[in-house]
């Protein structure tokens, strides 16, 4: 297999994350303050900082962990994101399983029911915002449709969508008032 020539775009961010937030969203499907906030919850992670030998830093990593994600097809193949980020297919593949696993340990704290505190702020915002009879409106639900670039080999025709295309349907609730992570 032929060399890669790669040059790293990673500077990019720095600057669209300050003035260019469309190019930084296209590129890693998150708005900067998201991005920052991923960054303060998995710097810390073990994961991180298990080895002698040196790693990209954690803000790099997620950066190609959501560049990676965030495409589908040929974009997000390792060496396609191995291009844009000026790194080796190795380290995509192992900055990908790094914060993977960074990011499943926050389940327990990200997924969960909400305290009976959260709901009754989520509910005094919704009467706030909006008007007092929606106030037991107090969760947003929003979905969104993931392409496959083929049809899965398993149960294959269940991934067949009304648009005559092969998907992964994902929906997400949260409580409205509470933007902060």
């Amino acid at each position: 297999m032929p060399t890669i020539l790669k040059a790293s775009q990673l500077h990019l961010l720095e600057e669209w994350r300050r003035i260019d937030h469309p190019n930084f969203r296209k590129k890693l499907r998150v708005e900067p303050v998201i991005f920052d906030g991923l960054v303060v919850l998995i710097q810390n992670h073990s994961i991180f900082h298990n080895s002698n030998h040196p790693q990209l830093p954690p803000n790099i990593q997620l950066a190609i962990f959501l560049c990676r994600i965030g495409h589908y097809g040929n974009s997000s193949s390792p060496e396609d994101i191995a291009q844009w980020a000026g790194v080796s297919v190795g380290t995509v593949v192992n900055c990908t399983r790094r914060v993977m696993v960074a990011l499943l340990e926050l389940h327990d704290t990200a997924v969960r029911y909400p305290t009976a505190a959260e709901k009754g702020a989520a509910k005094a915002w919704v009467e706030e915002e909006t008007c007092p009879e929606w106030r037991s409106g107090w969760m947003l639900a929003d979905g969104t449709k993931f392409p496959l670039f083929q049809r899965p080999g398993l149960h294959g025709d269940a991934w067949f969508d009304k648009n005559k295309d092969y998907s992964l349907d994902a929906q997400v609730c949260s409580l409205l008032c509470c933007g902060a992570y």
